[in-house]
């Protein structure tokens, strides 16, 4: 018999404009992908229902916020009911990478896990399929590790590269908060995730 996880897991997603939010969440959501999009105005939102084993259910309630609404008031009313967050950056335009230590400042200053710890949140390096990279590999996983989040991996919408994989990732650091273990078979210290080790058959990378 499936059962369902009560209520929507609301899913914040951050970053400066044009690094990518919304066409992940269309992507995810949808398995469309536009490269026309408009920019965001304050928020926009997308569901996704994820059979997560035969016997659960997972209702995703997708925000995708807008880059020009970064420390306005506006935030911490978006952020109250979160669950999780993705951070995601430009990989070739540096002030993205730079600017995500201040989302996640003010994500962790208006959002904790009700025993006081940090929401899981991953950091994305979008947009991997283009070069020059502005930041090394190396540069994002000591950010990573140095600030809080539970993981990094590239990944490219367009190209479809690590978009499931990376979500189905986000959902097992959430259960695991949910059910207090903090270190499943994913890193929780900021490491890089590695999607062919941290997803089970069927989720390699594309």
């Amino acid at each position: 018999m499936k059962t369902e996880i009560p209520g929507n897991v609301l899913v914040l997603i951050v970053g400066d404009a044009t690094v990518g939010k919304t066409s992940l969440v269309q992507r995810y959501a949808n398995d469309s992908f536009n490269k026309h999009y408009k920019s965001t105005v304050g928020v926009d939102f997308a569901l996704k229902v994820v059979q997560w084993s035969e016997s659960e259910t997972v209702r995703l309630q997708l925000w995708d916020i807008a880059g020009q609404e970064r420390f306005t008031s506006m935030t911490r009313l978006y952020y109250r009911e979160a669950s999780a967050c993705i951070i995601m950056f430009d990989v070739t335009n540096f002030s993205t990478f730079s600017n995500s230590l201040r989302w996640k400042q003010d994500l962790d200053s208006k959002l904790t896990m009700p025993d006081g710890s940090l929401v899981p949140c991953l950091l994305l390096a979008n947009k991997c399929d283009l070069s020059p990279w502005a930041v090394t590999r190396e540069e994002i996983d000591r950010f990573s590790k140095e600030n809080g989040f539970s993981g990094w991996t590239e990944t490219s919408v367009k190209e479809n590269k690590n978009i499931n994989e990376s979500m189905r990732v986000l959902i097992e650091k959430m259960m695991a908060s949910s059910t207090g273990d903090g270190d499943l078979s994913v890193s929780g210290r900021g490491d890089y995730i590695n999607i062919k080790d941290a997803s089970p058959p069927g989720w390699g990378c594309c």
